[in-house]
C-alpha cells in the first residue's frame, strides 16, 4: 500500500511545467563552458597628470574631480610673481638703451657731416657706426629676454594633456606649486575592465574571448582584449572591452565571469527535475529515478540542470508517463 503511495504522489510531482515532445527528451552529452568569477575595476586606458610647467602659487583652479574637460583646456593658472619684476627690469634696461641708441645714431649723423667736410676721419666714423650696432644688437637681446619671460609667464596655464575625465586634483587654489607638480589627473582614451586572475588560469585566457560582465544594469558581454606578459604578484593582468559600460565610477569593482575551458555534461530541462523529501527524480521508461543535479544554465532560452549521477548519454526523459 505504501509504495502505491509513493508512486502516485511520484506520477503527481513529475507533471510537466511546461510540453515537450511526446517521446521525451534524450539525453546527450553536451559542450559547456566553465566560468571563473573574478572581480574587475574599471579604469581609463591613458592616466595621464597635468603638471606644472611654472614654480609658483595657484592662483585659479577651474576643474574638479569628475568635470569633463577637451585636450588643451586650462585648468588652473600659476603665477610668479618674480616674473613681473624682471619684464620691469627688462623694460628699464630697454629704455636705457632706446637712450644710448638715440646718442649714438646722433654721433653718427655728425660724425658724417664731419667726414662730408674733411674734418673728421674715417675710422672714427666706422666706431660710431661700431657703436650704434653694438647698441642696436643690445636692444635686441634684452627684447628677446622679454619674450622669455613672457613665455615663462604664459607656461603658468596648466593645460589638460588629453581629451577624458578629470579623476584628481590633489592641490587647493593658493597653494605654491613646484615645476612638475600634479595639479590635476585626467583618465581618457576610452575605459576598459581590468583584471587580476590566479596565474594557474593563465593558459585558459585567450584575447578576443567573450566575457560575461555583471554590472548594475544586468548582464551583458565583453571582449578579451588584452593579456599582458608579466605576472605580478601571482597574477595575471587582462584588459576586457565592454561597449557600454558604467564609467560613473572610475576603480570601481565589476564581476567578471571569465571562459576557463569546456567539458562535456549532461542537461535537461530544469521542469523535468522534481524534488520531494529531499531527493531529486526524473522520469526514465516510466520510472522515477533518483539523479544528483548539479548547477542550472539557459541554452537557448531554456532552462537547462546539469546531471551529475543518475543518467546516461542515450537515456530519454519522459514526463507524466510518456
Amino acid at each position: 500500500m505504501k509504495s502505491m503511495l509513493y508512486a502516485l504522489t511520484l506520477a503527481v510531482l513529475l507533471q510537466p511545467v511546461a510540453a515537450h515532445a511526446e517521446d521525451g527528451f534524450l539525453v546527450t552529452p553536451t559542450e559547456v563552458t566553465d566560468w571563473k568569477a573574478v572581480y574587475g575595476r574599471v579604469e581609463a586606458k591613458d592616466n595621464i597628470p597635468a603638471r606644472a610647467r611654472l614654480g609658483g602659487t595657484l592662483v585659479e583652479l577651474v576643474v574638479s574631480e569628475g568635470d569633463v574637460v577637451q585636450a588643451g583646456q586650462p585648468m588652473g593658472r600659476i603665477v610668479d610673481e618674480k616674473l613681473d619684476f624682471q619684464l620691469g627690469a627688462i623694460d628699464a634696461q630697454l629704455q636705457a638703451l632706446e637712450a644710448q641708441l638715440a646718442n649714438a645714431e646722433a654721433e653718427l649723423t655728425r660724425g658724417e657731416e664731419l667726414l662730408s667736410r674733411g674734418v673728421t676721419t674715417a675710422q672714427r666714423l666706422d666706431a660710431l657706426r661700431t657703436q650704434v650696432d653694438v647698441v642696436k644688437g643690445q636692444i635686441e637681446a634684452q627684447k628677446a629676454q622679454a619674450q622669455v619671460v613672457r613665455q615663462q609667464a604664459d607656461e603658468g596655464t596648466v593645460l589638460a594633456p588629453i581629451s577624458g575625465r578629470v579623476l584628481n586634483v590633489p592641490v587647493a587654489m593658493g597653494a605654491v606649486v613646484m615645476p612638475g607638480e600634479v595639479v590635476a589627473t585626467v583618465g581618457g582614451g576610452g575605459f576598459f575592465l581590468r583584471l587580476a586572475v590566479p596565474e594557474r588560469h593563465a593558459a585558459n585566457l585567450t584575447e578576443g574571448d567573450t566575457i560575461r560582465v555583471e554590472a548594475a544594469a544586468g548582464v551583458t558581454e565583453g571582449r578579451l582584449a588584452k593579456v599582458y606578459p608579466l605576472i605580478e604578484n601571482g597574477r595575471v593582468i587582462a584588459d576586457v572591452e565592454v561597449a557600454a559600460l558604467d564609467v560613473d565610477f572610475v576603480d570601481a569593482r565589476v564581476l567578471v565571469r571569465l571562459p576557463m575551458g569546456k567539458r562535456q555534461v549532461l542537461l535537461v530541462p530544469a521542469d523535468m527535475v522534481v524534488t520531494h523529501a529531499g531527493l531529486d527524480f526524473v522520469q526514465v521508461d516510466g520510472l522515477a529515478r533518483v539523479v544528483v543535479p548539479g548547477i542550472v544554465q539557459t541554452v537557448d532560452g531554456v532552462k537547462m540542470v546539469e546531471i551529475v549521477t543518475g543518467l546516461q548519454g542515450g537515456e530519454t526523459v519522459t514526463v507524466n508517463g510518456q
